[in-house]
């Protein structure tokens, strides 16, 4: 399926899915579910409560998907869910005086954080937990720009847009959250690698939603 509808855009997809074609919903899961876990590890959650955001954020597009003018784009959408979804969740856990952590993974304005060609790549990978712990210690503000435009690669328009910031904020932030990493991890790594969502947990998530959508009563 992944590939007879890869051509297809997002707003077609959605298109069909609301003229009962379901099934196609599982490449709109398929398309983001890197851009969505890359979103929920920099917001500090570990890998089964970004999975477990995820899924909530895939359901409540679905569920919404009527209600999506296509004002942005769907990915811009669906960042500002996921978003919302981390967001309770913090503060829900906030109320319950809990804490957060954040376990060890591995995983353009300029290119200033490319490795350089000559890196073995298993020195790369090696490298991937340092660079998404010193992700992790810069404050969320700096670390939600810095993901969505460089790791995410979303334009400054719609990094604006997602986060309710105006667009010279998103330069700034960029900026100096590229400051507060260059020294530790400049020319150490290349964004695919950073909080690297696994095809076996890809399958696991699409086959997580759709079981749930096919459970819904059909209106």
């Amino acid at each position: 399926m992944k590939e007879q509808f890869e051509q297809y855009s997002d707003a077609e997809i959605i298109s069909k899915v609301l003229s009962g074609e379901i099934k196609l919903y599982e490449i709109l899961i398929r398309r983001y579910n890197s851009f969505l876990y890359k979103i929920g590890r920099s917001y500090h959650y570990n890998h089964h409560d970004t999975e477990d955001l995820m899924q909530e954020a895939y359901i409540s597009a679905y569920c919404n998907l009527k209600k999506f003018e296509h004002r942005a784009s769907f990915k811009t959408w669906l960042t500002r869910l996921m978003l919302n979804h981390c967001y309770q969740k913090k503060r829900r856990l906030s109320y319950a005086n809990e804490i957060v952590t954040a376990e060890p993974v591995t995983e353009k304005q300029d290119n200033v954080f490319q490795f350089s060609n000559n890196k073995d790549q298993m020195i790369n990978k090696e490298l991937g937990s340092v660079i998404e712990n010193a992700l992790l210690q810069i404050p969320e503000d700096y670390r939600m720009v810095f993901t969505l435009r460089e790791a995410n690669s979303l334009s400054i328009a719609e990094t604006a847009s997602a986060l309710g910031i105006t667009e010279t904020n998103v330069k700034v932030r960029l900026n100096r959250a590229k400051t507060m990493l260059r020294s530790a991890i400049e020319n150490m790594y290349s964004p695919n690698e950073i909080f690297e969502f696994n095809l076996i947990y890809c399958d696991k998530m699409v086959n997580s939603v759709m079981s749930y959508i096919h459970s819904l009563p059909t209106s």
